[in-house]
């Protein structure tokens, strides 16, 4: 496992070629990594965190403790898995369950709770045979008992229908909410309701932001949907009526494209990170015919680069310079900002990308002590690192130079001293973090400077972190046995500076039924303000957004 950990710091190599490319070489830092590493012992079980609930459509009152304060007036909105089975039918992976979606509304310092599951087709379809019928991410529909064998036999030999399962985000389109999930396929909700609304296909762009499916040739397909003043609607449309193409990136490996999540956007740009978690679609057909789920069709091949493909967000134009560095793994990035010829990205990484098979529900309801010990230091630790890209780079740069010149990156041209970790070793007490949020409204595609996030000291997140890009400070929120939910950031309406406002979050427990409470923190200070008790269960979600029009 001694990789090479390769980030900012790397050394570029520039070769002059019909396509030039900059190869990112890095100090090896994976050594010194392994050595800091905490590993955890006598973890306590989170089963209960990962068990079906019943959804609650009327909001119910909240116990105020402490104080939220007046001036917040919107809803916090949530999504995540929350039923894992129908009838004798058992999902096997977490990223299976069927959506649920969370509202917490608040109002003049009072907050109330209502939850509702997205009725999708898989989760209709489910419901009304009582058994799993839609293949999920890591659950694969058996053929209906009913068939007759020669029937069954030939349906393993079908592609199954992509789900329509939306538990992973919200997002705003338009002035609409959409559920998605990494499927071609959203729904829309009412925010105030959490009621479902249309299905629409993702193979067309969503608002004036970006989004992406691979076609059948194997490109990354970037789409952009313009705003209604563009299109010359009046009213928004569940087709995402105006959608195009911008750029169509060609897979590096044509017969094994890449698993994404999420790319990265600046002002101008658009970064989308082909990373050595591949899918292997011939596969995917073998595995079908013997009984086996989609996930075991992706896998984690290190020999492979990292490739960032850079695409100009105006144009579309994809940039005849690639960017290489050795094999890392990521889902999510904190932002991203250029400054004078150099693009600034930071991201959540990790060094092996095994861990997305890992979280089946088998391991995460394994009991607590050293079984649930072993399975959580088998798992690597995603900690924030910062790429530097040099956007002026072609055939006549020089070979052996340092690109990186600005005095506010510690990031060489040559392969003279550590990469530029955005973290100090303090940071390794709390497991590495993940989920990052900043300040959007003011910062997105900005220079900033905070960013708030979850560490993972479990195998899900057991505190809340406030980290200073700048100075590497960080600001810690956590208790034994409370679970945390993304955190989200809501400015005051009197903000003069970044981090005016406060962060949200859902908190969780194994350790008693029904104490979940909604988490107001002062985002300076990361003192708590108030939390909002509701008598409820709350299995761990994803990602959630706050809504100012609730």
């Amino acid at each position: 496992r001694n990789r090479q950990l390769i980030d900012s710091s790397c050394h570029w190599l520039c070769i002059g070629s019909a396509r030039p490319f900059c190869d990112l070489i890095g100090a090896q830092h994976l050594l010194a990594f392994h050595a800091l590493k905490v590993h955890a012992k006598g973890l306590e079980s989170v089963a209960p965190l990962v068990n079906s609930v019943e959804e609650i459509p009327d909001p119910i009152p909240t116990t105020i403790k402490g104080t939220v304060p007046t001036w917040i007036n919107g809803s916090f909105l949530r999504n995540g898995p929350g039923k894992f089975e129908f009838g004798q039918d058992r999902y096997t992976h977490w990223f299976d369950g069927m959506a649920m979606m969370h509202r917490f509304h608040i109002s003049e310092g009072n907050v109330t709770y209502s939850s509702r599951f997205l009725r999708s087709d898989s989760y209709t379809r489910n419901s009304e045979m009582n058994r799993i019928v839609v293949s999920e991410f890591g659950t694969l529909a058996m053929p209906d008992p009913c068939k007759n064998i020669f029937a069954r036999f030939f349906s393993r030999f079908q592609i199954p229908k992509a789900t329509d399962n939306a538990n992973v985000h919200f997002v705003k389109y338009k002035g609409d909410y959409f559920v998605s999930t990494e499927t071609n396929y959203m729904r829309r909700i009412d925010p105030q309701t959490l009621e479902t609304k249309e299905k629409v296909a993702r193979q067309y762009g969503l608002s004036s932001v970006f989004s992406w499916n691979t076609s059948s040739g194997f490109f990354y397909n970037i789409i952009r949907v313009p705003p209604p003043e563009e299109t010359g609607v009046s009213e928004d449309c569940a087709d995402l009526y105006g959608a195009k193409v911008l750029c169509s990136i060609r897979a590096s490996e044509p017969r094994k494209p890449s698993y994404y999540h999420s790319f990265v956007m600046s002002e101008n740009y658009i970064v989308f990170v082909e990373q050595p978690i591949k899918l292997d679609l011939l596969k995917f057909m073998l595995y079908r015919i013997q009984g086996k789920s989609f996930h075991k069709v992706m896998s984690w091949e290190p020999r492979y680069d990292t490739i960032f493909h850079l695409v100009d967000r105006h144009t579309g134009k994809e940039s005849e310079v690639k960017y290489r560095a050795a094999a890392m793994f990521t889902l999510h990035q904190i932002n991203a900002f250029e400054d004078n010829g150099l693009l600034v990205m930071d991201m959540c990484c990790g060094d092996d990308g095994e861990v997305i098979g890992d979280f089946t529900l088998e391991n995460l309801r394994r009991g607590p002590g050293e079984e649930m010990d072993k399975f959580y230091n088998s798992l690597c630790r995603n900690l924030p690192r910062r790429y530097v890209l040099p956007l002026h780079v072609d055939k006549s740069t020089p070979l052996d130079q340092n690109l990186v010149t600005s005095q506010n990156y510690k990031a060489t041209a040559k392969m003279t001293k550590p990469g530029e970790e955005l973290h100090d070793d303090e940071l390794l007490k709390y497991g590495g973090l993940e989920f990052p949020q900043i300040n959007y409204e003011r910062c997105n595609g900005r220079p900033y400077r905070y960013f708030y996030s979850c560490g993972f000291g479990h195998v899900f997140s057991d505190s809340l972190l406030k980290m200073d890009v700048h100075t590497k400070e960080l600001k810690v929120w956590r208790y034994p046995g409370l679970f945390p939910s993304e955190p989200v950031f809501v400015a005051s309406p009197e903000a003069t500076e970044e981090d005016d406002g406060v962060v949200l979050s859902v908190i969780i427990t194994p350790r008693e039924d029904k104490s979940t409470f909604l988490l107001v923190l002062d985002a300076k200070t990361f003192n708590e303000l108030g939390r909002a008790e509701v008598p409820v269960n709350i299995p761990y979600g994803t990602h959630g957004v706050f809504n100012l029009m609730g």
